[in-house]
C-alpha cells in the first residue's frame, strides 16, 4: 500500500518483499489467543514497541510477499485486494496500491509465473484477481501465472467450510472460483515443491490444508508462515489456543512443532502477519523463554 513499508530479504539467490495492504493494525491480543491478557503482552518486554502498544494491545500487517528465485517470479498469498466487501469494516474499499508495489521491484503483474496461497481465507487471496472496471467481472490478476491451492484445502473449502454456515464464500466466489474456471489452478499437495529450493511444509490446523512455504538457497533457509501464527507472541507460547484456527488441537501441535524445529536453527522466519520487523529468528534466552528476535524495520 505504501512504498515505505516495503521490505525485502535475500536468501541466498532469492529476495522475498512484503506488499502491505494494511499497515500496523492494533487489536486486542484475544482476536489472536483468546485466553490471553494485556497484561501477558506488558510483561513481555520483547514485544515492545513493534510488536505492542504501551497498554497491551498487539500490532500486525497485512501483507503479501514476492519471491524472486532466479528465473522465476512468486507471490505467496495475494492479501485483501481493493475495492471489497468483506465481514468487518476495516477490509472493505482497500485502496489501490498493491500492484503499484510491485511494479516498483521492476515487475508487472504479467511477470508473475506462480501464485501460492497458503489457504483460502480472504486475506490471502484477494489480488488473485482484479475487478474489470467495464464489465464488472473478476478476472486474474496475474495472467501468466499458474495459481496453486492445496488439494485438502480446496477440497475442505467446497465441501464443509463454504457451507458451514458460518463463513462467507464471497470471496471464494471473487477470487478463487474464476481462477478454476479458467482452468488456472493447480491443486497441489502439502509438499508440494514450488520451485526449486522453494517448497511448501504442511502445516493443517489454522485451516484444514494449511501450507507455509520453505526457501533454501546457497546454504541459506527462510520460512514464511502463512497463518499457522499470527502474532510474535504465540513464538512464546504455540501450546495455547488460536482464535482463528479451525481446528484448535491440530492448531496448537502445528505451531509447537514449528517453533521446537525453528528455534535456535538460523532460519529465517518471516511471520505473514507480523508488524516490522516482519522477518528474524525463533531463539530460546533461557529455561522456557522463547522469544521472536526481529531483523530491523
Amino acid at each position: 500500500m505504501a512504498k515505505e513499508h516495503m521490505k525485502s530479504w535475500r536468501v541466498g539467490d532469492v529476495t522475498v518483499t512484503r506488499i502491505v495492504e494494511l499497515w500496523d493494525f492494533q487489536d486486542n491480543i484475544n482476536m489472536t489467543m483468546p485466553d490471553a491478557t494485556a497484561e501477558e503482552v506488558i510483561a513481555m518486554e520483547w514485544l515492545h514497541p513493534h510488536y505492542a502498544t504501551p497498554d497491551g494491545r498487539q500490532r500486525m500487517n497485512f501483507q503479501g510477499f514476492v519471491v524472486q528465485a532466479p528465473g522465476r517470479v512468486i507471490v505467496v498469498d495475494s492479501c485483501i485486494g481493493a475495492g471489497r466487501q468483506r465481514d468487518f469494516d476495516v477490509f472493505c474499499d482497500l485502496p489501490e496500491g498493491f500492484l503499484e508495489d510491485i511494479e516498483s521491484l521492476g515487475l508487472s503483474r504479467h511477470d508473475v509465473d506462480t501464485v501460492m496461497c497458503t489457504h483460502l481465507h480472504f486475506d490471502h487471496v484477494g489480488w488473485n484477481t482484479y475487478k474489470d472496471p467495464e464489465t464488472g467481472e473478476f478476472k486474474p490478476t496475474f495472467p501468466n501465472a499458474r495459481y496453486l491451492f492445496g488439494k485438502t484445502e480446496y477440497e475442505a473449502w467446497q465441501t464443509t467450510i463454504r457451507n458451514d454456515g458460518h463463513h462467507t464464500d464471497t470471496h471464494l466466489v471473487e477470487c478463487v472460483d474464476p481462477i478454476v474456471e479458467l482452468g488456472l489452478a493447480d491443486f497441489i499437495e502439502a509438499d508440494h515443491e514450488i520451485a526449486p529450493g522453494i517448497r511448501c511444509e504442511p502445516s493443517h490446523g489454522h485451516t484444514p490444508g494449511h501450507v507455509h512455504v520453505r526457501i533454501s538457497s546457497n546454504g541459506e533457509d527462510a520460512v514464511i508462515t502463512g497463518d499457522l501464527m499470527h502474532h510474535p507472541m504465540q513464538c512464546a507460547m504455540p501450546h495455547r489456543t488460536a482464535t482463528f484456527d479451525m481446528d484448535k488441537d491440530a492448531g496448537r501441535a502445528t505451531r509447537t512443532g514449528f517453533v521446537q524445529k525453528y528455534a535456535d536453527s538460523g532460519v529465517l522466519v518471516i511471520g505473514a502477519h507480523f508488524a516490522g520487523p516482519t522477518a528474524g529468528h525463533i531463539n530460546t534466552h533461557g529455561e522456557g523463554d522463547v522469544r521472536f528476535d526481529g531483523l530491523g524495520l
